[in-house]
């Protein structure tokens, strides 16, 4: 190496051109969209809700026999629960319908009920009751936390969901209406997920841009957002009472 010649520099993780170097993206976020059953909410526990159905028509059911009655009636089908094993025939319209209309949704879910033999009068139609109280759903615990901190940072919310029954009372008897600013409903806007057009409705009734938008859910259908222009995050649902991971909404929707 020559006399006047100067060493190599070498870069070093804190120097200016690693300043310098571009950082990942982020798409702003000015209003999350939120699904209702397994990510806001869970219906409660099967054999809590036998037993409160059939309290309802004036029987007791001990554990034993509402575990059992519980299992054949998830099998058969439980609104906010797994699908049916089987749709019987003479349902199968009102299944294909149940979310975009009130007497399809009572209709199936009756119905599918009606299918498991308990020996108690009105306990197909009791099963449902409980199903459109809140009492017979749980907010997950990071629920109210969520919306509470997405309000304070003026981020506006919607709940989207496939049902065919309203859930606003759910959310004012959980004390969380003043924490959402619109519910997208299927049987009212005549739309189901993944329909690119239940979310665009919800951001027509936010007043925000589908590419400002972030869609929370726990299903395929959920993830139909992305269609509409939405990101996108999908949580697994979790048992009554659990925690859903609802909190990682806040490290997307929020600067850090």
């Amino acid at each position: 190496m020559p006399d006047h010649a100067e060493p190599p520099q070498t870069r070093t993780a804190g120097s200016a051109d690693a300043a310098a170097a571009p950082r990942a993206s982020r798409r702003p976020v000015k209003a999350v969209l939120f699904d209702f059953h397994g990510t806001l909410a869970q219906v409660e526990e099967a054999r809590q809700w036998v037993q409160e159905a059939a309290a309802a028509c004036g029987a007791t059911l001990e554990r034993a026999r509402a575990t059992a009655l519980a299992d054949r009636l998830l099998t058969a089908g439980r609104a906010g629960g797994p699908l049916p094993a089987r749709v019987p025939p003479r349902l199968a319209e009102l299944w294909s319908d149940r979310d975009l209309y009130e007497h399809a949704h009572r209709g199936a879910y009756t119905g599918l009920a009606e299918t498991v033999d308990a020996g108690i009068e009105g306990f197909a139609d009791a099963l449902y009751e409980r199903v459109l109280t809140a009492k017979g759903w749980v907010p997950y615990p990071d629920t109210a936390p969520t919306l509470a901190a997405l309000r304070e940072a003026g981020v506006r919310v919607a709940v989207v969901s496939n049902i065919g029954f309203d859930i606003r009372p759910h959310f004012a008897a959980w004390g969380l209406t003043e924490l959402v600013d619109a519910f997208v409903l299927s049987y009212e806007v005549g739309r189901c997920k993944p329909d690119p057009g239940i979310f665009l409705r919800a951001c027509g009734m936010l007043g925000v841009d589908p590419e400002q938008t972030l869609m929370v859910g726990d299903t395929p259908a959920d993830a139909g957002a992305v269609a509409a222009g939405c990101a996108v995050l999908v949580l697994p649902a979790a048992d009554p009472g659990r925690d859903n991971g609802l909190g990682a909404v806040l490290d997307l929707a929020l600067p850090s």
